[in-house]
């Protein structure tokens, strides 16, 4: 999922779409992109919206088996997974977030449905909830806990079982991959949570010069 506006990195993402902007140099979505290649996966799906060309233009070439989708609006992630979704069982990223070594491969190793967590960045309401998790099953996709130190991240997992009308039937808009996993617990599905490393990702227009230059994070 590539087509978010990054309205709190604004204004940054006014000139440039959020998933080309560097982390150690390199454009956060060639970073995961050549995570996910070393997963063992081939076809991918990228939802561009916002500043759609910077996106498609830069991955030109890349050595993946690519196939471009555009989210004419921002109406959620749901929408914009349900836009470029073909067929399960799937894994969806979003296009701004640099995962640990070895974390995306080991997830999408995975079957069934599930939701990645993460201790740092730790929970920080409202754009980054606590995930709710008893026996390794999620039970709460967004725990408002205060004590709940695990944190989603932007990774989830759709098992072979999941019925692609449900991402037609959400309230909205914004229709959010938050409501599409909730609806599975309350309905008796199994969620798994799986516990990953440390995730990085560039949040505000500061995050983009201390990810990149990380003595100044010192000075």
């Amino acid at each position: 999922m590539a087509a978010g506006e990054g309205r709190r990195l604004r204004p940054l993402t006014e000139r440039y779409a959020k998933p080309v902007l560097p982390i150690d140099g390199r454009p956060v979505i060639v970073s995961l992109l050549q995570e996910v290649r070393a997963a063992g996966i081939e076809r991918v799906t990228v939802v561009t919206g916002h500043l759609a060309e910077q996106v498609e233009r830069l991955l030109d070439g890349f050595p993946l088996d690519l196939r471009f989708v555009r989210q004419p609006e921002p109406l959620g992630s749901a929408d914009a997974v349900r836009r470029g979704l073909e067929d399960v069982p799937a894994v969806l990223v979003a296009a701004d977030t640099v995962f640990s070594p070895g974390d995306i491969g080991r997830f999408a190793a995975g079957s069934g449905h599930a939701i990645a967590g993460r201790r740092d960045p730790p929970p920080a309401p409202p754009h980054r909830y606590a995930l709710g998790v008893e026996d390794r099953r999620i039970t709460k996709v967004l725990d408002e806990d205060p004590a709940n130190p695990l944190a989603a991240a932007p990774l989830w997992r759709l098992g072979e079982r999941f019925n692609l009308e449900l991402l037609d039937q959400l309230d909205g808009p914004p229709f959010q991959l938050a409501d599409v996993f909730q609806s599975l617990i309350d309905a008796g599905e199994s969620v798994h949570a799986v516990e990953i490393g440390p995730t990085r990702d560039l949040t505000h227009p500061l995050d983009c010069l201390e990810e990149n230059f990380p003595y100044l994070g010192a000075l």
